[in-house]
This record gives structure tokens, C-alpha cells and sequence, in this order.
């Protein structure tokens, strides 16, 4: 992918079959592949993948441009019905890009399976006889672990969190953290708990309840910075050294105040939700994951931190549970996932929870630039006017003539909307 160039000059002004053409030569899509694009579930795949299924509810698929991570070039696969989103990512991925690119790391793939005991004789012994005994624990773990032992992961260590003092008396909690490749793990977790809960029963001379994986997936987070020079937020009417003070400011109440911290991280999960949707992977486990960590002292933050360098640039960073896997589930099931993974070069899952936390890191500074700046408004409100088009009633050649009568109204609203649409048709009349 070294060779390829993700800064793509006026993509969204292409119609959609030639953003697919550029498509199939950025992946070297087969033409079979390229007709995923809009033919991609069948209702046999459907009923297969959930119960009860009566049909196929279908969402808007894009890319985002200019993304530059570890100096590889990206397009970015989103699947999202709010407007807005993929021109913002797109727009935040050219400026960071300017500031020479995302930089990003992240830590193994350790997820936590959590074994509950209850009805112990003595609390602190149980607790001791785990300890003492977790080369056996792990041992009995990767009986059971199949593919992802054999290809270097597994069990690779236990925990413990004792409380003493519950409404349901004293309880030890179990941390088994388990090596899970490049899966994202839930059903090997899930299944190595379930193996060892005898002997854990064994050892402590409790009960065990649940036997569970947590999606406060603290020992497997993606970690994503970015720069942007102050001279690109410039613009006739602020500096880019205001500019930056602003977002800085802006993102500072996020740090300070819970509020402000939820509609700030869910702006971050905007972008992040649509890139793990379009990989098929679970965006419900990574939303309860970011949410939780945000609040992991005692308070909800912001998962982003933005700050001044010594240059007086803006720089952003991001550290955020991140549990995605490239192998299993709907990777394997749904073709569009198959299709995303091609299209970002058929990562490995750090790599591509590395490149969703770019996604959420540019997603939060093109929200916030827009709201310390220019006002979330403005550009949201002239993307959402298209929308409005088609809910009037607006076909063919009538959506661009009423969205661009709406815009010059400033009274981006739907009755205003019908209200242009009706004229516009009332005048084709009378030609």
C-alpha cells in the first residue's frame, strides 16, 4: 500500500461510479466484488445470521480520504446514516495528514475473562489458593483453546478482585487474560471460563455464577496522535494560533466536566462506530468498552487530550480500549466486511484497532473545530439539507435545485424544504 495515495482531489465531487471505479483500483476489486457494493446481503445470509429475520435493512457505505497512518496510506470504510461525518473525517484526515500524518501503537490482544465465586468458607484463602495455583488455571485454559494456542496466544495470566462485603456476601472475582490474536476473542474467552470453573470451584471451595468476558477491555487499547500546524487552521477571519487556543479550550471542559464529556466522546464514537461497522465487527462491545474507561477514575472524560506543542500546533491524542478482530464473526459472514478489510489491506486486528483510533481522534477534532470556530451548525446543517430533499419528496435533478435554494435560505428545515420543492415544480409547470 506504500505506493498509493489516499489524498484523493475532489472525491466527493465524483458521482458514485466513479468513486467506485477508484475503488476497484485502489483494491484491485474484482468486478463481482464491486457489485457487493450494492447487492452484498442476501435474505438467506440474513436469516442466517440472526433469528426471526424478515429482511435487510440497508445503510449508506463511504470512504473517507487522506488518511495517512504510520506513513501508509488509508481509505477509510464508514457505514453511517448521519450526515456530515464522512465529509468531517475526510477534511480532519487532509490537515493531519498536513502535520505529517497519525502515528499509533497499541498493546496485545489480552482479553479478560471474568469467573465469579461465591459461598467461599474463607475469602482470603480462596483468593491465596488461586494465586498459588495459576500455572494449573492457565494450564486448564489452553486445553480448550484451540487455533489461538497453537498460533501463539492462550491463557497468559489471572487476577484477582476480592469483595468482601456484597448484598450477596463476599465475592472473589477472577481475571483469566487470554492472548486472542487476531480474533476479538468473546467466544474463546468465554469458552476458556466455562472450562476452568471446576477447577476453580475446586480450589476455593466456592461457587461459581457467571462466567463471562468484560468489554472494559483496559489490557488491549489502540493508541492514535496527530498533528495539525496551526497555519492550517487559519483562515480570513481567525489565526491559527486563535484557532488552536480554542480547541484547546473547548476540549479542556470535556477533561473537567462529565457533561460535556458525553457529547464530546460520542462525537469521538460517531466515527469510530461506522469504520467497526463497515469491518463487521461488534460496535455495541467497543461503545460500552470507550465509556467505561472514560469513567475509570471515579469520573466521565473525555478520551481525547488536545494540546498546544512548542511549535504552537495542535496536537491530539487518543488511548481507548479497542478489541477488534479481523478473523470470525461477521468478518467471515457479511462480503462488505470481507470487502472493508480488503480496501484497508487486510490488516491484522492491532493494526486495524490502530486505524480506528485515528478515526475517532479526527472525528473529535473535526467536531470540535467546528464548534469552537465556526459553529457545529453550519456545515452539519448544509449536509443535512440533501436529506431533507429526498424526505420532501425531491427526485433526480430536484434534490440539488432544492438543497441549494435551502442553503441560500438559511432555513434549513423540512416545511421549508416541501415549501421550495412545491414551487419548483409549480414553476416547471409554466415552462
Amino acid at each position: 500500500m506504500t505506493t498509493k495515495n489516499s489524498a484523493i482531489s475532489g472525491f466527493y465531487k465524483k458521482n458514485i461510479e466513479e468513486r467506485q471505479h477508484i475503488l476497484k483500483e485502489w483494491a484491485n476489486l474484482s468486478e463481482s466484488e464491486l457489485a457487493t457494493l450494492t447487492q452484498n446481503l442476501s435474505a438467506e445470509n440474513a436469516s442466517n445470521m440472526i433469528e426471526n429475520a424478515i429482511g435487510i435493512f440497508s445503510l449508506p457505505y463511504g470512504l473517507a480520504t487522506n488518511f495517512l497512518v504510520n506513513n501508509i496510506n488509508y481509505l477509510i470504510p464508514l457505514v453511517i446514516e448521519e450526515p456530515s461525518v464522512v465529509a468531517a473525517l475526510s477534511n480532519a484526515g487532509k490537515l493531519i495528514r498536513e502535520g505529517g500524518g497519525f502515528n499509533t501503537h497499541s498493546d496485545e490482544p489480552l482479553m479478560i475473562g471474568q469467573i465469579q465465586v461465591l459461598d467461599m468458607p474463607d475469602l482470603n484463602q480462596a483468593e491465596q489458593a488461586i494465586l498459588e495455583n495459576q500455572a494449573l488455571i492457565l494450564e486448564k485454559a489452553n486445553e480448550i483453546g484451540g487455533s489461538i494456542v497453537k498460533r501463539g496466544g492462550g491463557a497468559k495470566g489471572l487476577a484477582c478482585r476480592s469483595f468482601p462485603d456484597t448484598r450477596v456476601g463476599p465475592m472473589l472475582v477472577i481475571h483469566l487474560i487470554i492472548d486472542v490474536r487476531d480474533a476479538m476473542g468473546a467466544n474463546a474467552v468465554n469458552t476458556a471460563a466455562e472450562h476452568t470453573a471446576p477447577l476453580i470451584e475446586e480450589l476455593t471451595g466456592g461457587r461459581v455464577n457467571l462466567r463471562i468476558l468484560t468489554n472494559l477491555t483496559d489490557e488491549r487499547k489502540a493508541y492514535a496522535v496527530g498533528i495539525i500546524p496551526a497555519s492550517s487552521l487559519a483562515s480570513s477571519t481567525i489565526s491559527g494560533h486563535e484557532a488552536v487556543q480554542r480547541i484547546v479550550e473547548a476540549t479542556t471542559l470535556a477533561e473537567v466536566d462529565p457533561y460535556r464529556a458525553a457529547t464530546h466522546n460520542k462525537g469521538i464514537m460517531n466515527g469510530i462506530d461506522a469504520f467497526v461497522i463497515a469491518t463487521g465487527n461488534d460496535w455495541r462491545a467497543i461503545e460500552a468498552g470507550a465509556h467505561a474507561y472514560a469513567a475509570r477514575d471515579g469520573q466521565y472524560r473525555s478520551l481525547t487530550k488536545w494540546e498546544i506543542t512548542a511549535d504552537g500546533d495542535l496536537k491530539g491524542s487518543i488511548e481507548i480500549p479497542m478489541a477488534l478482530g479481523v478473523v470470525g464473526g461477521a468478518t467471515k459472514v457479511h462480503q462488505m466486511a470481507q470487502l472493508s478489510l480488503k480496501v484497508l489491506g487486510n490488516p491484522n486486528a492491532r493494526t486495524l484497532a490502530e486505524i480506528a483510533a485515528c478515526v475517532g481522534l479526527a472525528q473529535n477534532f473535526a467536531a470540535i473545530r467546528a464548534l469552537a470556530i465556526e459553529g457545529i451548525q453550519r456545515g452539519h446543517m448544509r449536509m443535512h439539507a440533501k436529506q431533507l430533499a429526498v424526505a420532501a419528496g425531491a427526485v433526480g435533478a430536484e434534490v440539488a435545485s432544492v438543497v441549494n435554494t435551502l442553503t441560500r435560505s438559511n432555513n434549513i428545515r423540512l416545511e421549508t424544504a416541501k415549501q421550495i420543492l412545491e414551487e419548483l415544480r409549480q414553476k416547471d409547470k409554466h415552462i
